[in-house]
């Protein structure tokens, strides 16, 4: 009998998919039964060759073997997952395996794991494409019932090499290039540069940035609190305070007469449901969860848990396929904290109103949503919690109608000055009961809102007080994490061009990255030591800026990955030739190499210590990683990194901020930014005592994944390539 090979991209999905199509039977690697048989990679099980596979003289980094330009790029297995790759080639090869069902992720580089797997293999059996949103049994059944010819996805599979490729030719050659130039570790990368100079430009504004006073004036008549505002600029501020002083002199004593009563019956609309970035900035400004870690989160609530659709969407709409589904998302949910607000929507019809269903604004996978199964909470962490019932309510807010409310704008005069009030009046509140009172986020505004009595046109108040405001304007703010990935996804007031065509194309592109690599590429700043974090805020390093100074300017400007995508997307839909694009790109490798061998800068360490590497005798240096204060080798052949001090949820007993851990075993101490100093036996003894005891497993546990952490070598995206450095 005859079967059908499915090969997932993880695991957990691997499983998932296996008991849904019954098959129990453990192979090696691979899960079989009747018809099918279901294996996984572990992500990507297959890679493009090192450079040294090309020619042995790569093993060495030399200025003069660049730019590496192989004529055909090849594929190796990756070492550390090849028991698993084997696996899988195993089962393609089994003679009674006639057909293949591709079931990874269903996007760009999700094609390019299972199509690099079949291509080492050597397979040439026939394949149907699997192309779902979420891994809820449901999901797959009918997946498999409409399975796809892969054929279709041809072109997107060619878009995904030109993309790896490209990267490749592009990150390696200019990476070799600087850090053989300036005998110094210097990666560079079409997104990962970009974004650090949108980083150093921002800094660059705070810098320069110099603090103007400003002056208002605040009138209380009639127990209601006017704002003047200047009838030529429409500002309710103004510089000069001499004008101000002018005008509180001319008011003060007289009456406000009130020249318009508006008021308008005003309705809004829920927020559009989340995509992947929209969430992780959300969930970076409420929890302070990072990038990396909302997506991880993301993940294990749509594999394990398989409560949510796909996580890595650029998407926030549905189609209009989706909406026959709604019902049973409701059902699932239909619990808790959550029943109140769900009952009415069952009781009704439900339609896809067109503020969230379009199904010309999906790509390939539409907004994160709930999915038909229902949650388990109790096996649930509470990060997931917070997550999942982001997802929920915004879910269940666009469901319900606007929220109507009638907003009143009182229009005073003095003296033929104009003053003007604002209040809001509730009327129906629709989706932001959802939101159980729990404001939405929303912009500051010039006019604040009060409660307003009933007045009418043509009454005058008699004017109580007059106050003069004052303050300074504001320097931009640094970036978090969360405002970082809004500035990746729109960073066109970063481009030095101004061109309207590369605009609209980063735009419709999705900016800087992808969702699904937005949160590596921030992780990968900090792993290099080109950012830190105080507090929040992001900064860069010294080694950040001078990395800037000696990279080509190319290479700094998002209007390279505006490009770079809009071809990609071309490829992707067979409106471009791969060939065509790559050959571009093999001139623009051999043009950057030329221009930073060209480069008259320098690079000098400035976080040398006088501490001494116990491995190579060199001195090293003092990085701050994201979380953790670190002492690393400056010869990268070496490798050696030592933790100093590591950021910690334990709380300071004073001011309640986190604490750091400085030390190991015994000699192991907690400090606070505050001053407060506390021994880790001392502190054990506290929390026992305050019923939140620390377990002496608990800290062995911790501090072998401390001493596991410092072992592991500094992940960047070149950091293989990296290592057989010779300098």
């Amino acid at each position: 009998m005859s079967k059908v090979l499915v090969i997932a991209e993880k695991p957990s999905v691997g499983r998932d998919i296996a008991r849904v199509l019954q098959c129990p039977k453990k192979l090696d690697g691979a899960l079989e039964g009747g018809k099918y048989i279901v294996t996984w990679g572990l992500g990507h099980l297959v890679t493009l060759c090192d450079p040294e596979h090309y020619d042995k003289k790569y093993k060495e980094w030399k200025m003069e073997d660049l730019p590496m330009l192989p004529e055909h790029m090849d594929i190796d297995v990756i070492r550390q997952t090849s028991k698993q790759y084997q696996a899988v080639k195993k089962q393609i090869h089994r003679q009674d395996v006639t057909q293949i069902v591709i079931a990874t992720d269903a996007g760009r580089e999700g094609e390019l794991v299972a199509r690099w797997i079949l291509k080492k293999a050597g397979s040439r059996k026939p394949c149907k494409r699997l192309w779902i949103s979420s891994v809820t049994d449901k999901a797959i059944r009918e997946g498999f019932a409409h399975l796809k010819d892969a054929k279709n996805y041809e072109p997107l599979y060619h878009a995904a090499v030109c993309r790896a490729e490209a990267d490749w030719l592009v990150g390696l050659n200019a990476t070799r290039a600087l850090t053989c130039k300036y005998n110094a570790q210097l990666s560079c990368g079409r997104v990962q540069t970009p974004t650090l100079a949108m980083i150093a430009a921002r800094e660059q504004e705070i810098r320069k940035f110099v603090p103007k006073p400003y002056y208002g004036l605040a009138v209380t008549a009639g127990g209601i609190t006017f704002t003047w505002r200047d009838e030529k600029s429409g500002s309710y501020r103004t510089f000069s305070k001499e004008r101000i002083q002018e005008i509180q002199k001319i008011i003060s004593g007289k009456k406000l007469a009130i020249t318009k009563a508006d008021a308008k019956r005003k309705k809004k609309q829920a927020p559009l449901l989340y995509d992947l970035t929209e969430l992780q900035r959300e969930v970076n400004q409420k929890f302070g969860f990072s990038a990396k870690e909302t997506l991880n989160i993301m993940q294990r609530l749509y594999e394990n848990h398989k409560v949510l659709t796909y996580p890595r969407t650029d998407s926030r709409y549905l189609t209009t396929d989706v909406v026959g589904t709604i019902r049973e998302r409701l059902q699932a949910v239909n619990s808790g904290a959550y029943r109140d607000f769900v009952v009415p929507l069952l009781r009704q019809k439900i339609q896809g109103k067109p503020s969230f269903v379009n199904d010309s604004k999906v790509n390939d996978h539409h907004a994160i949503i709930p999915t038909e199964q229902a949650p388990s909470y109790i096996h649930m962490s509470n990060e997931e919690r917070k997550i999942y019932d982001l997802v929920v309510r915004r879910f269940l807010a666009v469901l319900y109608p606007a929220y109507e409310y009638e907003e009143t704008t009182l229009t005073g005069e003095i003296s033929g000055e104009k003053f003007f009030a604002r209040g809001n009046r509730d009327l129906t509140p629709g989706w932001k009961a959802v939101y159980e009172n729990r404001t939405e986020d929303e912009e500051e505004e010039e006019l604040k809102k009060q409660n307003l009595p009933e007045v009418k046109q043509g009454q005058e108040f008699p004017v109580s007080n007059v106050r003069m405001t004052e303050g300074k304007t504001k320097p931009p703010a640094r970036f978090t994490e969360g405002t970082l990935l809004s500035a990746m996804e729109n960073p066109v007031k970063y481009m030095e061009s101004h061109d309207r065509q590369m605009a609209k194309t980063l735009g419709e592109t999705g900016g800087l990255g992808t969702v699904a690599t937005r949160a590596d590429i921030i992780d990968k700043l900090f792993s290099s030591f080109l950012l830190e974090k105080k507090g929040e805020e992001i900064y860069t390093t010294a080694k950040a800026r001078q990395l800037l100074e000696l990279v080509p300017q190319d290479l700094k400007k998002p209007e390279l990955t505006a490009v770079w995508e809009m071809k990609l997307s071309q490829i992707a839909k067979g409106q471009l030739s791969d060939r065509k694009f790559m050959g571009d790109i093999r001139e623009y490798a051999t043009e950057l190499v030329d221009e930073i061998k060209k480069g008259e800068g320098t690079f000098r360490h400035d976080n040398l210590t006088n501490k001494i590497c116990p491995q190579c005798g060199k001195r090293l240096l003092a990085v701050n990683g994201k979380n953790s204060r670190m002492l690393v080798c400056q010869d990268r052949n070496c490798g050696y990194r030592q933790t100093v001090a590591k950021m910690t949820n334990a709380r300071c007993p004073v001011c309640h901020k986190r604490m750091e851990l400085i030390g190991k075993g015994e000699d192991a101490s907690f400090v606070c930014s505050c001053g407060h100093k506390e021994r880790l036996s001392k502190f054990q003894e506290r929390r026992k005592k305050e019923g939140a005891g620390v377990s002496k497993r608990d800290v062995q546990n911790y501090m072998k994944k401390q001493q596991k952490e410092a072992e592991v070598p500094i992940n960047n995206a070149f950091a293989d390539a990296l290592k057989n450095i010779k300098l």
